[in-house]
């Protein structure tokens, strides 16, 4: 078996009546969730996934949507006079395409050290010109590959490695 529950097929009624319940609120909650499954006769956790999936397929219409029902819901709690909060939301950061330098840099400073202090990657990041929080996210990533790439590998005495092969 390899995890995966089987797809789900809804009919077209069932399609409609969960389009419609998205359409009217994408974010549903509970009881909104419990309703509709009882209404089309699915588990629970279909049609959360659907909803999931739903809200993936159309992240434009999704972010707008999110934002009207905060709004709403801070007005009605303004309204029942609990205080109002602001939710703030954070943007995915951009990509960086690193070049061969910067990688060789940041390769030469993790073999000195996989865990350096601020300090270190401030300097690094000021002599790879790129910002410190996306230093601290290229090594906390190389030390999950590392830690991945140890696991998946036998365990073998180091002096029956072939030449060339290093640890990391």
């Amino acid at each position: 078996m390899n995890g995966r529950r089987s797809c789900t097929k809804f009919t077209e009624d069932q399609s409609k009546i969960l389009i419609q319940a998205f359409n009217q609120k994408p974010y549903p909650g509970y009881t909104t969730i419990q309703k509709v499954a009882l209404e089309i006769d699915v588990d629970e956790s279909r049609i959360w996934t659907w909803f999931q999936n739903q809200r993936q397929r159309h992240p434009a219409q999704r972010r707008a949507e999110a934002e009207e029902d905060v709004d709403a819901r801070q007005d009605q709690d303004h309204k029942q006079g609990r205080p109002l909060v602001k939710m703030q939301t954070r943007r995915r950061q951009p990509c960086i395409a690193y070049t061969p330098f910067q990688v060789h840099t940041h390769r030469e400073a993790f073999e000195k050290n996989p865990y350096p202090g601020i300090g270190s990657r401030e300097q690094l990041a000021e002599e790879i010109e790129v910002p410190e929080s996306k230093v601290c996210i290229w090594f906390h990533n190389q030390r999950s590959k590392v830690w991945v790439h140890r696991k998946n590998e036998p365990n073998e005495p180091l002096e029956h490695k072939q030449d060339g092969e290093q640890d990391l």
